[in-house]
């Protein structure tokens, strides 16, 4: 039974770690969850939400029906995860923005680590997992270099983004933002982001009326895919667990092409504020990065999100422990 501090409290930290996970593209917010051991109650939980345990309120009454869909657990969590993603999502497009290939550097090293993580799981290997393996990295690798169709800032576009999202970010080792950054809508869903908070603390109506449209749409492709794939994921982890983690490490393979940090740029596209923003590259060698490569300190970077993976790791170890 938990009591709400420090319990709760804990599941809020929790979920402030999945928030900033969430954000950074090529971090899982599954992969925290995992790793901080609530990953099995919040898919279970989110199980629980649906419309025969709604119905029930009217005999059960509402305080047994939060009970039974772990209502307090799932506020906290929340809570946390919004807390963190209105914070962090400033600072993560002040630091691209000037700091790219130190903060690309950074998140290359956070991938690598949850690689290791998330290989550690698997109990057996066969030709099922290694195919799995195998079709993950091809996968994900023909995402990295294929170029985006749609517009990310139609309504529609938005709407498929959040469903696509939502999915990775309850999938240990997938990042909900690296999928939005392979669909092109990383920067779109960061700067409505950045527009609903500069609108709150100028209370200029019209500004946050823009940005709550579009997370509302977003929101409700994410709400609908959120429920549509738990029991997915749920079957998949219960019957097909190694097959399912090989996929999942294929896709994080793949996708290290998309966060290497030496970029040449071969197409730019304009976004909603009229500006120029990269919209086709390909990984290149540091040597032929036109500027500073920052070798060294991309290096520094690199392992410094290595351990950091492997840091929460080893904290997660001991909370189960106590």
């Amino acid at each position: 039974m938990r009591k709400l501090f420090p319990d709760y409290l804990l599941i809020t930290l929790k979920g402030i770690a999945m928030g900033a996970a969430d954000v950074v593209p090529g971090v899982s917010g599954g992969t925290i969850a995992f790793i901080s051991g609530i990953y099995q109650e919040l898919i279970d939980s989110i199980n629980k939400i649906n419309l025969s345990t709604l119905k029930s309120s009217k005999e059960n009454g509402i305080k047994a029906t939060w009970g039974a869909i772990n209502g307090n657990f799932l506020v906290a969590l929340v809570l946390g995860i919004a807390l963190s993603i209105l914070t962090f999502s400033k600072i993560i497009t002040h630091l691209l923005k000037n700091h790219p290939i130190l903060v690309w550097s950074f998140f290359f090293g956070l991938v690598l680590a949850s690689i290791l993580f998330i290989w550690k799981e698997i109990t057996n290997w066969s030709w099922r997992t290694i195919l799995s393996l195998i079709i993950g990295i091809l996968i994900s690798y023909y995402i990295t270099i294929a170029k985006p169709t749609e517009s990310p800032d139609s309504y529609w576009y938005l709407f498929l983004s959040g469903f696509l999202a939502i999915i990775a970010m309850i999938l240990p080792g997938v990042s909900g933002a690296f999928i939005l950054l392979l669909m092109g809508s990383y920067q779109t869903v960061i700067g409505t982001i950045n527009q609903f908070r500069e609108g709150i603390s100028s209370m200029n109506f019209e500004i946050i009326g823009q940005a709550l449209l579009k997370l509302t749409t977003f929101a409700l492709g994410a709400i609908i895919g959120l429920k549509l794939f738990s029991k997915v994921l749920t079957w998949m982890f219960s019957n097909h667990k190694n097959t399912t983690l090989a996929l999942l490490i294929g896709f994080m393979v793949g996708s290290l092409n998309k966060i290497w940090p030496w970029k040449e740029v071969l197409e730019t596209r304009i976004n909603s504020h009229g500006e120029a923003i990269p919209f086709i590259e390909k990984s290149i060698l540091p040597q032929h990065f036109q500027g500073n490569p920052q070798i060294l300190t991309a290096i520094i970077m690199v392992v410094c999100g290595f351990m950091l993976i492997f840091g929460l790791e080893k904290i997660a170890n001991r909370l189960g422990k106590n």
